[in-house]
């Protein structure tokens, strides 16, 4: 479309555009129209066309960063067919449109375990557009603030220094604003197959929006960290990568010992732990429920997700989840899109939806 409004966006530019985007989000309309911006446009005669073509390629909800009047350029796109008709999205063609909006609705609150291997994809494609933010917190650092509410004595005295002495307007600080640390233990055991899978593409978005504030582990006959796998930024290779990485994919399951081995580091500490299990535990309960209270005393706080959750039949009646629930800060469900972005805008310091959420000694056991 560029092309034919008279933008040199030949291959170099594209590749360059898509390299910019590499580094960005590509969920942002900000972020694409930037990076195409900067790309594909080769001088100031350049930027109304693109403006038109990005504001009528996407649409007008999406709001441009810049508001330009023009001839209008309109834009031929086809329209996928519900699932179930025989549409090629049902087939899982590599030239199978994308889901509508409806479609997209309908698959959120679907149980993975029940869907087809094309919805499966079309949900691991949704998870790789998860925004993985979080809340954030202060730390113990400073950065300059031109309205910080302390004053910054050593750089006024360097200021004052540098000044042969005259008075220097005083400088403020204030502190810096951190992500606040999750660590992620995905169960991999043999129960656990049907989730297991994108549960971990749930991780890979959380890594992937903060680095260097996520760890992950897998758990199953002994906890493994698999946060150097799941750092590739391409999901399909990052899985790739963990399967390489754990050893003891549908196995069995000892939290208990997994729990114990995760205390030992330091990653727990003041960190959101998430734990996604159903319980079935095969070591003794007992054993769980004391190291689940050392784990409650050292987070920040504990989370556990278990895919059985979003049956409204499920009641927590195995050992392992009653052994584990009252030192949980919140027991929700992780078996949907929908629910791996409730438990998103948990993180980030956002109920989403507060239905189905167990807090702290709230458990219906």
């Amino acid at each position: 479309m560029l092309r034919a409004a008279g933008v040199p966006a030949d291959h170099q530019r594209t590749r360059n555009f898509l390299a910019a985007l590499a580094h960005l989000d590509a969920a942002v309309a900000r972020d694409v129209y930037w990076a195409g911006r900067l790309t594909l446009c080769a001088g100031p005669g350049d930027l109304p066309r693109y403006d038109r073509c990005f504001a009528a390629y996407f649409s007008a909800s999406l709001r441009t960063a810049r508001r330009v009047r023009g001839t209008t350029v309109s834009v031929t796109r086809p329209v996928a067919a519900p699932y179930g008709t025989g549409g090629p999205e049902t087939t899982g063609e590599p030239g199978a449109p994308p889901a509508t909006a409806s479609e997209i609705e309908v698959l959120r609150h679907r149980d993975v375990a029940r869907m087809s291997e094309a919805e499966r994809r079309e949900v691991h494609r949704l998870l790789a557009l998860l925004r993985g933010t979080r809340q954030a917190r202060r730390s113990r650092r400073y950065r300059p603030s031109p309205h910080g509410p302390a004053y910054d004595r050593r750089r006024t005295i360097r200021e004052i220094l540098r000044d042969g002495g005259e008075p220097a307007r005083p400088r403020r600080r204030a502190r810096r604003q951190r992500p606040h640390r999750v660590v992620l233990v995905v169960d991999v055991s043999g129960s656990m197959a049907a989730y297991a899978d994108t549960l971990l593409r749930f991780a890979h978005a959380l890594v992937r929006a903060e680095p260097r504030a996520t760890e992950v582990f897998s758990a199953g006959t002994r906890l493994t960290r698999i946060t150097g796998a799941l750092r590739h930024h391409d999901p399909d290779l990052a899985m790739d990568e963990c399967s390489a990485a754990i050893p003891d994919w549908s196995g069995g399951t000892r939290l208990g010992e997994e729990v114990r081995a995760l205390l030992r580091l330091p990653d727990p500490r003041g960190a959101i732990v998430v734990i996604a299990s159903d319980g079935w535990e095969r070591g003794p309960a007992d054993l769980l429920g004391a190291q689940m209270a050392r784990l409650s005393r050292l987070a920040r706080r504990v989370v556990w997700v278990n895919p059985h959750k979003g049956d409204p039949a499920y009641r927590p009646l195995t050992a392992g989840i009653r052994a584990a629930l009252p030192y949980v800060t919140d027991f929700v469900a992780g078996h949907s899109l929908g629910a791996c972005e409730d438990l998103a805008a948990l993180l980030a310091g956002r109920r989403a939806d507060p239905r189905g959420a167990v807090r702290r000694g709230g458990a219906d056991a």
